[in-house]
């Protein structure tokens, strides 16, 4: 029953979810251990989910629910961000439920269909369930045409049914289109919710405070001031264990795509007319249509892959000698491109991308360079340690935001020197941010889309790296980089020519 005390209009309180159940596909997988399971529980230990919140596992392990109640126990043990409570515990395990079978049974569908009808008698779910497909994409036409058999992406009596997919969202666009087709036929497009967990994350979300909340940015977040943009996502790791995901698809399909283009939207849309999911999505469409590649693809990309080497004072494996990758293998492990916006606001403005595996350090950020001072009235020694003045939005670790800007060194003469202003989430806010996963699962029990990915921003997307991705696949392969560097030499010659460098991070 609703709390009459409770102002729905007041954005301090919490949004709580109401009756509702979550069914996981590929719940043995490692995403749905060391993200989904922890999510789900640091929701209901902060009171974000309702007491008849139910949680049902789908896989081909032989478990009973004790079996599967142990492994979201392990996993929230190891991974949750909030503390182990006993009683968040009994209460959410009284939930659980497991149903047993292979994808492409339709059996194991019915079997599932009749435990959720049997959650919606006995937990009160109300009919209200998500399906969320942690499988991989050559799984989804069959997971999806079991669901439509079996009934259990039908609604009604009010009740709603929603699927969440995970990245990536096809490998080109005319699969992407391809899958949405399978998708669309299955569940209306306002019940489908693409995960991009970087949209999740509390220093993404930042970047539209940052810009629309205060009046000291906006004014010069145009071509009259900046002179170019670098948004960066470096790994200091290799592959690991991923190669039978990675190889083939690369590090272009993997994060530029859909993170860091996602990223880029955030950063040069205009300002929308609210924060609904309607009016953010037309301003980010509206900056992925206006999107331009260079004409020379040559000049102005980048693409490596790590050779064997030493990195931290350990000695590493290239990624042709990592386990599982192809004999040969062109899969990139490092891209790097360059992007402009045919608008107003940012024309002459280069968005410079670059995402790589085995680089100096993890980090991602968007950097807006600014343009140098039109008139400095310095001698030339003044200012020879100068560098641009930037805003660098850190989006991960060391969650923040940093301006770079020239002051005087403390001494008779004068001269002048970068220093850095910080804020820190860690320092200015008393309370943990919510891990990424925790906000898109809540958003997709409440229906509430706008961090979610559209369709038409996945083909916008698509249609830029298109190009790059044909271009690579017929001129030459990736060139080798040291573990540790900052990726191949192509990359750093790529932003020379344009007389700019790539910042350290």
């Amino acid at each position: 029953m609703p709390n009459p005390l409770r102002d729905p209009s007041d954005r301090r309180l919490p949004r709580i979810s109401g009756p509702a159940g979550l069914v996981i596909f590929g719940v043995t997988g490692d995403l749905a251990k060391r993200k989904l399971m922890p999510a789900i529980y640091d929701l209901a230990n902060r009171g974000l989910l309702p007491p008849s919140f139910a949680l049902t596992g789908f896989g081909r392990r032989d478990w009973s629910e004790a079996d599967f109640a142990e492994i979201v126990h392990d996993a929230v043990r190891e991974h949750a961000r909030t503390p182990f409570d006993e009683r968040t515990w009994q209460q959410l395990a009284s939930g659980f439920r497991f149903v047993q079978g292979e994808l492409d049974d339709p059996e194991a569908f019915d079997r599932l269909a009749q435990t959720v009808h049997t959650l919606d008698e006995q937990r009160g779910t109300g009919g209200n369930h998500a399906f969320y497909l942690s499988v991989p994409p050559k799984y989804f036409p069959g997971t999806l045409q079991n669901l439509a058999a079996s009934g259990l992406a039908k609604q009604s009596n009010g009740a709603w049914r929603r699927v969440v997919i995970e990245k990536p969202f096809g490998h080109d666009l005319e699969s992407a289109r391809e899958l949405d087709a399978v998708v669309s036929e299955v569940f209306p497009e306002d019940s489908v919710f693409r995960i991009d967990h970087y949209l999740g994350k509390e220093t993404v979300q930042n970047i539209l405070a940052l810009r629309f909340a205060n009046e000291l940015f906006e004014p010069i977040w145009n071509a009259n001031h900046v002179d170019h943009v670098q948004i960066t996502m470096a790994e200091s790791i290799g592959i690991g264990t991923r190669a039978g995901y990675f190889d083939g698809i690369g590090a272009a399909r993997d994060v530029i795509q859909n993170h860091l283009l996602q990223l880029l939207a955030l950063t040069a849309m205009e300002e929308p007319v609210s924060f609904d999911a309607q009016a953010l999505r037309t301003e980010k469409e509206k900056v992925l249509s206006a999107l331009r590649l260079p004409e020379d693809l040559d000049r102005h990309t980048a693409r490596g892959q790590y050779a064997a080497g030493w990195q931290g004072g350990e000695k590493v494996r290239g990624y042709l000698e990592e386990e599982g990758v192809a004999e040969g293998s062109i899969t990139e492990t490092y891209a790097a491109l360059r992007v402009d916006i045919d608008s107003r606001r940012w024309a002459g403005v280069p968005f410079y991308l670059r995402a790589g595996k085995r680089l100096g350090r993890r980090v991602t950020e968007v950097a807006v360079v600014f343009k140098r001072a039109p008139h400095l009235p310095f001698d030339l020694g003044a200012t020879q340690q100068l560098g641009s003045n930037a805003l660098v939005i850190r989006v991960q670790p060391d969650e923040g935001v940093t301006i770079r800007f020239g002051s005087k060194v403390p001494g008779t003469a004068m001269e002048v020197r970068d220093v850095t202003m910080d804020f820190g989430y860690g320092h200015a806010f008393t309370q943990a941010s919510p891990e990424a996963y925790e906000r898109l699962i809540l958003d997709v029990l409440l229906g509430d889309p706008p961090l979610f990915p559209h369709q038409r921003e996945v083909e916008l997307s698509w249609r830029i790296l298109d190009p790059v991705l044909e271009h690579w696949e017929n001129h030459g392969k990736p060139e080798a980089y040291t573990p540790g560097s900052w990726g191949p030499d192509s990359a750093t010659e790529m932003l020379a020519r344009d007389g700019r460098v790539w910042r350290r991070p």
